[in-house]
């Protein structure tokens, strides 16, 4: 068999297991419809540390903006439903795109701006967002946003298969357009621009794609999210949001696609399972932010990947030294 179709193979296969096996386990009632909440809203988190480590990780760029972009998404998801009666997945792919569009609307003059200025200017579009959700009452709602009331019923397990299938899918999409030569492109504008673009990369053209990039995927997020919980208000679009999101990032590592993933899985249920001690457990995230800060900077993973091809094929070899040892 050729070595590149057994890879893609054995991803696929892992794909349709991460998604079927839980979703059978809802459906049948070994998981509980709030253990399945729980997972389900973890997966549209790592659909946003997914659009975070993006631009952070992948791109260099320190955004503190995606929440903004996520709130985009989701009123244009409910927007294009309920006023243009568009069906939910075309309603999904549009959103998504607008998102992107105004990610290169935004990009375009803030992404010569580097550091802590590039921070400040997605920080202060995060605000305007919200400032001008909160303003366009006839259209979001105002403070108080606005239901999906057009939103078909899903059960727990249709909620977690399409949600954590869109996050599988995404994932693939991430790592094979990382592996591309714009994928490597973009790898080296983060490394050394002034090297990047001594070689015959367009800084500014890499860094946009992998901030348009970012957007499309945060506006997915912003449409699942929508879906999953049947609401959106402004607030979804704060500073607060942001850096949610931003800190699996940094736990999960910096350029890590399955750490940012793992993170946030990880973090959301934490989250949950601390609640007994009420708003105490908001202390949890500076803490173990200090911990890893003091411990583990480059976070859990740092850039490595886990390598599901290179587990199975030690998986592989396990089974037939055990087999060759019983003979």
């Amino acid at each position: 068999m050729n070595k590149d179709f057994r890879n893609t193979l054995i991803l696929f296969s892992l794909g349709i297991l991460a998604v079927a096996i839980p979703t059978a386990l809802i459906a049948i009632g070994v998981l509980n419809a709030y253990t399945a909440q729980i997972f389900t809203l973890a997966g549209i988190n790592a659909i946003m540390a997914l659009s975070v480590n993006i631009i952070c990780g992948i791109t260099g760029q320190l955004s503190l903006g995606q929440a903004g972009f996520m709130a985009i998404g989701g009123y244009a998801t409910i927007l294009l439903c309920q006023n243009a009666h568009l069906p939910l997945p075309l309603a999904i792919i549009l959103a998504a795109l607008i998102t992107a569009f105004f990610g290169f609307l935004i990009g375009f003059p803030t992404l010569r701006l580097e550091g802590d200025y590039l921070a400040i200017v997605t920080l202060a579009f995060g605000e305007i967002i919200r400032v001008v959700l909160v303003n366009l009452k006839q259209w979001t709602g105002g403070p108080n946003g606005i239901q999906f009331n057009t939103i078909m019923v899903f059960n727990s397990a249709v909620a977690f298969a399409a949600i954590t299938g869109s996050l599988v899918l995404l994932v693939a999409l991430v790592q094979n357009f990382i592996r591309s030569s714009y994928g490597r492109a973009i790898l080296a504008v983060r490394e050394d621009e002034i090297a990047a673009a001594s070689s015959g990369i367009v800084v500014f053209r890499y860094k946009m794609a992998g901030f348009v990039i970012a957007s499309f995927v945060a506006g997915v997020g912003g449409a699942l999210y929508v879906c999953l919980i049947g609401f959106i208000k402004p607030d979804q679009a704060g500073f607060t949001k942001s850096i949610d999101y931003l800190i699996f990032v940094v736990l999960g590592g910096m350029g890590s696609t399955t750490g940012s993933v793992l993170a946030s899985y990880v973090l959301t249920y934490l989250q949950e399972f601390l609640r007994f001690l009420q708003n105490y457990r908001l202390l949890f995230y500076p803490v173990v932010l200090i911990v890893v800060m003091i411990f583990r900077p480059q976070g859990l993973l740092g850039t490595k990947e886990v390598s599901f091809v290179r587990a199975w094929e030690k998986a592989v070899e396990f089974v037939r030294k055990k087999k060759a040892s019983a003979k």
